[in-house]
This record gives structure tokens, sequence and C-alpha cells, in this order.
């Protein structure tokens, strides 16, 4: 029958809810910083690494706050500021809205 079984969970990987937990579980602090010459960067940290496609994430944020930005020193970072926008974006995308810090 060909059913690919999640190692995790046990469950087949069409019905898998491991992703989801994962989010669920994500710490998530999100800030805007000053930079050189008076930019603003929004800065998201707190993600693992392990669990989260950061690079797929970075760029759907890129995308959606039509900005340019980055992943690294394991945190996402796109010009301007974007605080609240991502936060909504995060939750839309299955994050906990309790686990999301904004300051």
């Amino acid at each position: 029958m060909g059913l690919e079984i999640c190692a995790k969970c046990g469950l087949p990987k069409d019905l898998c809810v491991c992703e989801q937990i994962v989010k669920e579980e994500q710490r998530i602090k999100i800030r805007t910083e000053k930079r050189k010459w008076g930019r603003e960067v929004t800065v998201i940290s707190g993600l693992d690494k392990k669990e989260v496609n950061i690079d797929d994430l970075a760029s759907k944020l890129k995308a959606s706050c039509a900005c340019g930005g980055t992943y690294k020193n394991d945190q996402i970072e796109l010009q301007g500021a974007h605080k609240d926008k991502v936060k909504d974006l995060l939750i839309a995308w299955g994050f906990s809205k309790d686990k999301i810090d904004v300051t």
C-alpha cells in the first residue's frame, strides 16, 4: 500500500500533526532595531531550526512584507518595521499567539 508513517507520532504522513505541535510550542521574539544611518530592521528570534524550515519561513515573510531580509545567527532579519504584520502572519501560519512576544 505504500503508506508512509511518521516516526515521531506514528500517524500516516497526511495526518501527521508533529509540525503543528512544534509550531505551537515555539517561543518567538519580535523586535525592531535601528541600524546604520537610522534604518530599521525587524528581527525574529527564538525559532528552532531543527523543527521549523527557517529558510522557507524567511522567504514567506519577505514576500508577504514586500521587503528584503536574511537569515543569520539563528534569527530572521527583515528590512523595515514590520512587527505587527509579522506577528499576524505567524499566527495565521499556525504559531501560538500566546508565545509570540513583540517588543
